[in-house]
């Protein structure tokens, strides 16, 4: 695989090159003479040129290409954009106040996308409405499809997902170990530090106090859940926080899971209201109860994902410790089934849509 080239006679600048490259995980390709750089030029998956090479760079008649990038050490150079313009860069990245951004753009080429995740939030429309469950079975039935799925428990408040699937002492990384996670995360190193089994990889909390997890931890979580899974199921908190808004504006839908009694339906509205700003479309997932679901998808003005019966066979399971039973005649089993497939559907027309 050809790797980054880097064009530059500064060793200082050279020095911080190479160690954002080392934190994005990238190894380099350095020319100090830009004469040395032309085999590389063309084939190099991006190029970044040092402001001390670029008039040297440009004498070569390098050809036109994307993805090059002018890098300085000096914010204060008034002759900066010539010479960027000079050398046919797309940007100039001043270090080291556009460090994150060169990891970045280093990180997309050591490992690029593999999958383009779809990201689908659950949400209580009160306690104890089964939106873990339903998050559980989701990520479930699509890890036993043999797709790749993340499962992120972004409820502190929810008792955890891990004890909910009967993995509380499965080894690997929570959250208390991702708070203070800026930029970019890879999304193999996510994978092999936190709980995997078979398709299914689990982020959840530690049990005891549990702290909020900053929106920039989330984003770079979900990042990584985009690039390299092809779905990120995360539970979510009835009252979002800065996580929560992060997680809703990534989704392609938020299902609400609304108990279909009167205070049911009452405090769903409180929550939809909440979310609804945030999110580009919010479904209902009714509870079986007094009221029809016609009556509870009116009275929020939401469309209907389907509907949940009770199933006392499911809770003795989880009070036992048993993984939710999903089995294809379960209720829960073909919810999770026909919500997947319509995910599918909807990928499908987008993909044809952009085709055409």
């Amino acid at each position: 695989m050809d790797r980054p080239l880097v064009i530059t006679e500064d060793h200082d600048l050279l020095d911080d090159l190479l160690r954002v490259a080392a934190a994005a995980g990238a190894e380099l390709d350095v020319a100090h003479v830009p004469a040395h750089a032309r085999p590389y030029w063309s084939r190099a998956p991006m190029v970044v040129v040092g402001s001390d090479v670029a008039d040297a760079m440009a004498a070569t008649g390098p050809p036109s290409r994307h993805r090059v990038m002018l890098v300085t050490r000096d914010p204060g150079d008034p002759d900066t954009w010539r010479k960027c313009v000079a050398v046919g860069a797309q940007a100039v990245l001043e270090l080291p106040a556009a460090e994150r951004r060169l990891a970045d753009e280093f990180a997309d080429v050591a490992e690029p996308a593999t999958r383009a995740g779809q990201v689908v939030c659950v949400i209580g429309g009160r306690g104890g409405a089964g939106a873990s469950v339903l998050a559980a079975g989701l990520a479930l039935t699509s890890a036993r499809r043999r797709r790749r799925t993340l499962l992120v428990d972004a409820d502190p408040l929810g008792g955890g997902l891990d004890l909910l699937l009967g993995q509380e002492e499965a080894e690997g990384a929570r959250w208390s170990d991702l708070v203070a996670r800026e930029g970019r995360v890879s999304f193999t190193a996510l994978q092999a530090a936190l709980p995997t089994f078979s398709d299914l990889t689990l982020l959840s909390f530690h049990r005891g106090e549990a702290e909020p997890i900053p929106a920039e931890a989330m984003r770079s979580v979900l990042d990584a859940g985009q690039r390299g899974f092809d779905l990120v199921v995360v539970d979510l908190p009835r009252a979002p926080d800065p996580a929560a808004v992060e997680a809703l504006s990534r989704a392609v839908t938020a299902l609400l899971v609304v108990t279909a009694d009167v205070r049911g339906v009452l405090a769903a509205a409180q929550v939809l209201s909440g979310i609804r700003g945030h999110t580009g479309e919010t479904r209902a997932v009714v509870r079986s109860g007094v009221l029809e679901d016609e009556v509870v998808t009116t009275s929020l003005g939401t469309p209907c994902a389907g509907s949940l019966p009770d199933q006392p066979r499911l809770m003795t399971a989880l009070n036992r410790g048993d993984t939710p039973p999903i089995g294809r005649r379960t209720a829960l089993g073909r919810f999770c089934r026909t919500f997947l497939d319509s995910l599918d559907a909807l990928a499908g027309a987008r993909t044809a849509g952009a085709g055409t």
